[in-house]
């Protein structure tokens, strides 16, 4: 009997789910492709694996048992040829993060991680979105966004997405008002898609109406925006992440409390097989500990 492997791959996924609708998003096929291969495997085996309940699938008595036994096998093939495939250089990681934690977060940390881990070669990359890491070769990521997005993959808290309000020494200081602030001065709006909201979410915490956008302070990159804030040009909306360094440097203060963005927070991501690599634990349990 020629041993179907397919199949038996695809079983394993609408076990695990309990959807063939589901366990078709997962493997990126046609619902019908599911159902022919749950078919053409219980009349190879001539049992029935699952019964449909309601819009989902649940295991018979054999059908779980044959799961129990096929899936950790299946995955012992998974590793094995996943170890086959990994980089001779295992130290060499590709490591994603958007651009603006790159640049205010990342990089002034890049000699801190060096003397904690100086045998790994971290190349850095900057997708943003939702994304395939293994199709993009990304070996680890971390996350500014909503964890259901991101089902497929090992994710844990790194901390939350905090909006706070900031602007240069020069205009105020830790203790200063918000609503003060903002019938002061102008605000600094950033506007690309990821940040056009962060107004919004702010003020709607704080009970505030939107500031006006004024002339010239306007800006489609975060980079530009913050350094506008630096300069004393007026109090800027941002994620505190951005800016921790940049207020305890006093190149900026942050005024009032802050917010937690309502849908997004910091996470840390991998495929749950890279974990096995030291490098990849290595460079989770540093970022664990500075997030926290």
């Amino acid at each position: 009997m020629r041993l179907p492997l397919k199949s038996i791959h695809t079983f394993i996924a609408v076990a695990k789910t309990g959807s063939m609708t589901n366990a078709a998003d997962g493997l990126n096929v046609s619902h019908s492709a599911i159902s022919q291969a749950i078919k053409s495997l219980e009349e190879q085996l001539d049992l029935k694996l699952f019964v449909r309940v309601g819009r989902r699938v649940e295991l018979t008595e054999i059908g779980s048992r044959y799961y129990q036994q096929v899936a950790p096998a299946m995955q012992q093939i998974i590793d094995a040829t996943y170890a086959l495939q990994v980089p001779v250089n295992e130290n060499r990681l590709t490591f994603n993060m958007i651009n603006s934690l790159a640049i205010h977060w990342w990089i002034p940390r890049v000699h801190q991680f060096h003397s904690v881990a100086p045998e790994l070669d971290i190349r850095i990359s900057n997708l943003v979105g939702v994304f395939e890491l293994e199709r993009e070769n990304v070996d680890v990521a971390v996350i500014h966004g909503n964890k259901k997005d991101w089902t497929n993959y090992h994710c844990e808290k790194l901390s939350d997405d905090e909006m706070v309000l900031v602007c240069s020494p020069k205009l105020a200081t830790r203790s200063s008002k918000p609503s003060e602030l903002l019938a002061k001065y102008n605000a600094i709006y950033n506007t690309n898609d990821r940040r056009k909201n962060d107004w919004i979410f702010w003020c709607e915490s704080k009970g505030l109406g939107m500031p006006n956008q004024q002339p010239n302070l306007t800006f489609m990159a975060s980079v530009h925006a913050l350094q506008a804030a630096i300069n004393g040009l007026g109090v800027f909306v941002t994620h505190r992440q951005f800016v921790k360094d940049h207020v305890e440097q006093g190149l900026l203060v942050e005024v009032g409390e802050p917010v937690k963005h309502p849908f997004q927070d910091f996470y840390f991501a991998c495929l749950p097989e890279k974990l096995k690599l030291a490098s990849v634990e290595k460079l989770r349990r540093w970022l664990m500990s500075e997030f926290n």
